[in-house]
């Protein structure tokens, strides 16, 4: 196999990368080349995606690998978070800013939808989990508004396709991130009918869904010349970042589980058929889309948001690197409070220190006061959460399951990855952390010929990056602590 050369924009809610990847004799070697801060913006009361400056960087790294990379690459990928979505116009303009997922205009909105369509059944139709962020229930929200914007609607597009769309100028929806918006059907593997009559918009605003690692056609001719790149093809790689990073996961056989760990914490496992069942709609699971038909069967857990967000909140006294407060944490008591994670509270409070103590003290739990409290009691919550999951994916899933790789940037917190194998009772293999730009170029590689299946995919994983293992620790004391955490869970 020649030395290839690929390109992976991989945009995550908090930063975005442009990543180099040379596909080599069954090697990946990665280089970041660019990295640029990403968040939402808050516009006159609502939460926003700045579409036109992610564009902008997209761009800036197009022109970055022209003048710096000898070897022109043989396609270009992107992949961001899920279920958001940009608007255009019947000429193709961009209507407005797409909205965050954050926005509080979709509070009490999935009630008002039951009211048309009964819990149940969505979820029958969809698999997809409840959760008012979901793009069917961002779009009855702007039903709900009675947005000008509805009328003008010609086309939706995923932030991915929407991005895909600016550099080529062709309009379509990838598999893997159309499924997170619980409009997909993945019985009958299309759109559904149901909910869009449902919402009084017609289905045709949706695009023609393309596998992972199609080619979609190649970069326009004004990118081109803002860049210096040639006709580079585009592929719509796994465009929803979990997919990349699923992919990426290096996992032989079966018995895993799997953790994508960053602002969210997406843990579950791949199925080659979606799992929709009373049980599965008991506990939230979600059917999202993988690489070769397969399906994440997974769920959301508010993840390294809570840290980012204590982060943000004590800056103003200290500037602490995600390292110094994960030591810090290790000098706290052990087991002093904990919480649910993904308690509503949470979803944007104003001071994310003060929500968790405020949660504490509403369930009866000695409240946290110092950062290492607080850090501590952030990884002891998340870890019993990661073993609570696990117990009801042992109940839906088929197999047991006796590991769990633990992919993206959380792979590099070992405090948190101990935790999590201490928790679970398993053994944890963390790596790599790039899990999701990784992913991302082998998807490009897979659609352009270079690589034949998912197999052999992460066997290139296996060989190029390595991974840490963690053995469970202190059993005892985190068993006792997991009946106690059970007991706050409800």
């Amino acid at each position: 196999m020649s030395r290839r050369a690929l390109l992976a924009f991989d945009l995550g809610a908090e930063s975005g990368r442009t990543i180099l990847g040379e596909l080599d004799g069954g090697k990946l070697e990665i280089r970041e080349l660019s990295r640029f801060p990403n968040g939402m913006v808050n516009l006159l009361g609502h939460l926003y995606w700045d579409a036109a400056r992610l564009f902008e960087e997209v761009k800036n790294g197009l022109a970055v690998c022209a003048s710096e990379v000898t070897s022109e690459p043989e396609s270009v990928g992107v992949d961001t978070w899920g279920v958001d979505f940009g608007v255009l116009a019947p000429d193709g303009s961009l209507l407005s800013l797409p909205y965050g997922y954050r926005d509080a205009r979709t509070d009490g909105v999935m009630e008002e939808f039951f009211e048309r369509v009964p819990r149940e059944r969505v979820y029958e139709l969809t698999g997809v989990q409840l959760m008012q962020i979901n793009s069917l229930f961002q779009l009855f929200a702007m039903v709900r508004e009675r947005s000008p914007l509805l009328p003008l609607v010609s086309d939706v597009l995923f932030m991915p396709d929407l991005l895909n769309y600016l550099l080529s100028g062709i309009k379509r929806n990838e598999f893997t991130v159309a499924t997170t918006s619980q409009l997909y059907n993945p019985v009958k593997r299309e759109w559904e009918g149901e909910l869009f009559a449902a919402l009084g918009i017609s289905r045709e605003v949706m695009q023609e869904i393309v596998p992972p690692g199609t080619v979609i056609g190649k970069l326009g001719e004004q990118i081109r010349l803002e860049t210096g790149l040639k006709q580079v093809p585009l592929v719509a790689t796994a465009s929803h970042d979990t997919a990349s990073a699923v992919a990426a996961a290096p996992a032989e056989g079966d018995g895993w589980a799997y953790i994508s760990s960053g602002t969210w914490s997406l843990m579950g496992v791949e199925s080659p058929e979606p799992i929709i069942t009373a049980r599965s709609l008991e506990h939230n699971f979600t059917n999202e889309g993988g690489i070769e038909g397969t399906f994440r069967v997974l769920t959301n857990i508010m993840g390294l948001w809570l840290l980012q967000q204590c982060r943000e909140a004590w800056a103003a006294e200290r500037d602490y690197s995600y390292q110094e407060l994960s030591e810090m944490a290790l000098g706290a008591p052990a087991f002093g409070a904990l919480f649910e994670p993904d308690h509503p509270s949470f979803l944007r409070p104003p001071d994310m220190p003060e929500a968790i103590r405020s949660r504490c003290r509403e369930t009866g739990e000695t409240a946290p006061e110092s950062p290492p409290e607080v850090v501590r009691c952030i990884f002891e919550s998340l870890a019993l959460k990661y073993r609570l999951v696990l117990d009801r994916l042992r109940e839906i899933a088929k197999g047991p399951i006796t590991r769990i790789h633990i992919i993206g940037g959380g792979a590099r917190n070992e405090v948190l990855c101990q935790f999590a194998a201490n928790a679970t009772g398993v053994e944890v293999l963390a790596g790599p952390a790039e899990a999701t730009a990784i992913g991302n170029l082998l998807v490009q590689a897979l659609g352009l010929g270079h690589v034949s299946s998912l197999s052999e995919m992460r066997e290139i994983i296996r060989e190029s990056f390595s991974v840490t293992r963690y053995e469970p620790r202190e059993t005892a004391e985190w068993e006792a602590a997991y009946e106690r955490f059970r007991e706050l869970h409800g």
